[in-house]
């Protein structure tokens, strides 16, 4: 990926390779504690809340056509249940990959006169400026790719119930009797019947009353 903004070296994302050298071979590992950027995961879903420690452990290699970056990054996501909503945390751990090249050098390592001949592939790629590279996008792409995209807060977690949205998992024996619809339609049918049979036997027995009465 191309950048057009200037790095600012006091950003803890951002890291210098001028003490790497561009001899190919060389080699630098670094390890870094940094604040957590905002939005780092899914959003809405799980991830890295801001300003959480995120643990960097980098290895920067001099190769012909610029810097390869490999690491790892470490940290605590936070969400919610998918299925009963509850909050979770979970350690989520990213490994990545990415040459940062040389703005002045191509695939093969040949000089070209501007990084930017080429717009199409230049979107694709990762320059260095001025010996600096930006760890954030790389970053924040490993973190999503690595996140759960449905978090649960355990693998057997049974849910809510359907009917009332009760937490499972705290009550293991909830439940509710079902009713089959094809004898609840029997059940009043039954129920009407008997009310009827109750109105016809109060009816004669006010008829035999009358009767005595007379």
């Amino acid at each position: 990926m191309a950048s057009h903004t200037r790095l600012d070296h006091r950003n803890p994302l951002v890291f210098d390779t001028h003490e790497l050298g561009r001899r190919p071979g060389a080699l630098q590992r670094l390890t870094r504690t940094v604040d957590a950027p905002r939005d780092l995961g899914l959003l809405g879903v799980v991830g890295v809340p801001e300003g959480a420690p995120v643990e960097l452990g980098l290895r920067l290699e001099s190769v012909l056509d610029g810097v390869l970056v490999t690491g790892t990054a470490r940290a605590r996501a936070e969400g919610e249940c998918v299925r009963c909503l509850e909050p979770l945390e979970l350690d989520v751990e990213a490994e990545f990959q990415e040459l940062f090249a040389y703005p002045d050098a191509d695939d093969r390592g040949r000089v070209i006169t501007e990084p930017g001949d080429d717009a199409e592939a230049d979107e694709d790629r990762y320059f260095l400026e001025d010996g600096l590279f930006d760890l954030e996008p790389l970053l924040r792409d490993a973190v999503v790719l690595a996140l759960p995209m449905q978090p649960v807060c355990q693998e057997d977690c049974p849910g809510l119930c359907s009917e009332c949205g009760a937490r499972l998992a705290d009550d293991p024996d909830h439940h509710h009797d079902a009713v089959d619809i094809r004898w609840a339609a029997l059940q009043g049918l039954a129920g009407t019947t008997s009310d009827g049979e109750k109105d016809e036997m109060s009816g004669a027995g006010s008829g035999a009353d009358e009767k005595q009465e007379k």
